[in-house]
């Protein structure tokens, strides 16, 4: 399970063997595309509404270069991404 946290410590230029150590193994694998991880989960509090989460990490020459899904940057992400690639 991802969670919001746990994002927060992804920063760009990590490895993926550093990305891996922060979110475990993403869930589903792409043969075809070797550059991109993807972490999906559902959940359900009994009686409650089904939750389900999806982040997509992006690899560039094997270090992260940016991700997507139902997680958002933390302002300190942005900065050290903006402050990294400029």
């Amino acid at each position: 399970m991802i969670t919001q946290l746990m994002v927060d410590k992804l920063r760009p230029g990590m490895t993926k063997s550093q990305v891996r150590f922060v979110l475990g193994n993403a869930v589903v694998h792409d043969a075809l595309d070797a550059h991109r991880w993807d972490y999906i989960y559902t959940a359900q509090i009994a009686g409650g509404d089904r939750i389900r989460k999806v982040l997509s990490v992006y690899f560039v020459e094997d270090r992260l270069s940016y991700f997507v899904g139902d997680f958002v940057p933390t302002d300190e992400y942005q900065a050290f991404k903006e402050a990294n690639t400029g």
